[in-house]
């Protein structure tokens, strides 16, 4: 799905969360959102999933404008936050077929394609267990299953890399997401770590102080960095010293 920003300005009291930002994503594409704390990371993420309604500007999808009262539009989204809303005295299968039922993405093959995300990472034992019951990495992953499982055509998330998954879960999500890119699936997350933005990334999109200041490939970013190592290092080094 391609997805278009037109400047969309966001506010929070005096603070401008997003400013004027305008940026467009082809389908099929990963996109790292990278930027300080409070650079609006979060904000475009909501903005997207129409947990918030910009204050100006809008946001079109496959150039429809999209706002909350869009539910066609919104079923095509799927957002995962840093703390992932589970049932909590539920099982993790329980949580699971809630998700794809909302989704009306439990047909026919939804029991095995889902049995097989439980074992790829390593849930599969836990699928009886209440949701209470799992570590954060654990409920985290449970999130995840449903997320791929729903496979909308906009996947959203915000600090997946910072969920307290173990590695055999990071890699397993590495590969369900990249996979899902090839299907034409748009990816966007948000993160700290500059080195998986790097290296986990079509396109890295760096916020600093509610406006886009990089948005382009790494080979684009190494060039307009004037340095081919540690690469977004040196950017978020220009912003601190103001030559964005």
């Amino acid at each position: 799905m391609k997805i278009e920003l037109r400047s969309v300005l966001k506010s929070y009291q005096s603070i401008r969360a997003l400013d004027y930002v305008s940026m467009q994503i082809e389908p099929g594409q990963i996109i790292s959102l990278l930027g300080p704390n409070g650079a609006g990371k979060t904000t475009l993420i909501r903005c997207l999933a129409g947990i918030a309604s910009p204050d100006q500007g809008s946001v079109y999808f496959n150039d429809q404008e999209f706002r909350r009262d869009r539910m066609d539009l919104r079923r095509q989204l799927y957002i995962l936050p840093d703390i992932p809303f589970h049932i909590w005295e539920e099982s993790v299968i329980r949580n699971i077929a809630i998700v794809l039922r909302l989704f009306e993405a439990d047909g026919a093959d939804a029991e095995s394609r889902v049995l097989e995300l439980l074992r790829d990472f390593d849930l599969l034992p836990l699928a009886l267990r209440p949701m209470h019951s799992l570590s954060r990495g654990q409920m985290y992953k449970a999130a995840l299953v449903a997320m791929i499982a729903a496979d909308r055509e906009v996947w959203l998330m915000d600090e997946p890399f910072a969920s307290g998954m173990d590695p055999h879960g990071i890699d397993a999500f590495k590969r369900h997401t990249r996979a899902a890119s090839g299907r034409g699936r748009t990816i966007i997350y948000s993160t700290q770590l500059l080195d998986i933005a790097e290296r986990f990334s079509d396109r890295v999109c760096v916020i600093h102080k509610g406006e886009i200041r990089a948005f382009d490939t790494m080979a684009a970013l190494r060039l307009q960095a004037g340095v081919q190592e540690n690469v977004l290092e040196e950017l978020f080094r220009q912003l601190r010293e103001g030559n964005s």
